[in-house]
């Protein structure tokens, strides 16, 4: 599992996934790999929670076999509220997900309140 900012360029040979989850206001898909896609503003929230994490709960499931990325414009406040809810699936506690992102994937990430809110009260058992 890893982030990537989409303004970052394509993975570098040897590195692409196998599966990608694009969380963007407007659809995105990749050539060459899987693609999913979540309408999800820049510095929003997803339009549609329930399929945020639905589509989160699938590429999270699939990672123990599958190489995947998740993606936004930036890679900093969608990918980071993403990365922070997946941790949240693997156990970490919700008022520790943000900082547990920050410290293993980018500092910066979960970029507002409302993502860190987000990550701290979302019902991950729908």
């Amino acid at each position: 599992m890893r982030g990537r900012g989409l303004r970052d360029g394509t993975p570098p040979d040897g590195a692409a996934p196998e599966l990608g989850l694009y969380l963007t206001a407007k659809p995105h898909f990749e050539a060459g790999w899987e693609s999913r896609w979540v309408r999800w503003p820049d510095f929003r929230l997803p339009a549609t929670p329930t399929d945020a994490i639905a589509a989160l709960r699938d590429v999270y499931e699939r990672s123990a076999e599958t190489r995947v990325e998740i993606a936004c414009g930036g890679g900093r406040g969608r990918t980071g509220t993403a990365m922070a809810l997946l941790a949240r699936l693997a156990g970490v506690p919700a008022d520790g997900a943000v900082a547990w992102v920050r410290a293993h994937y980018r500092s910066g990430a979960v970029e507002t309140p409302w993502q860190r809110r987000f990550v701290r009260l979302a019902d991950l058992d729908r």
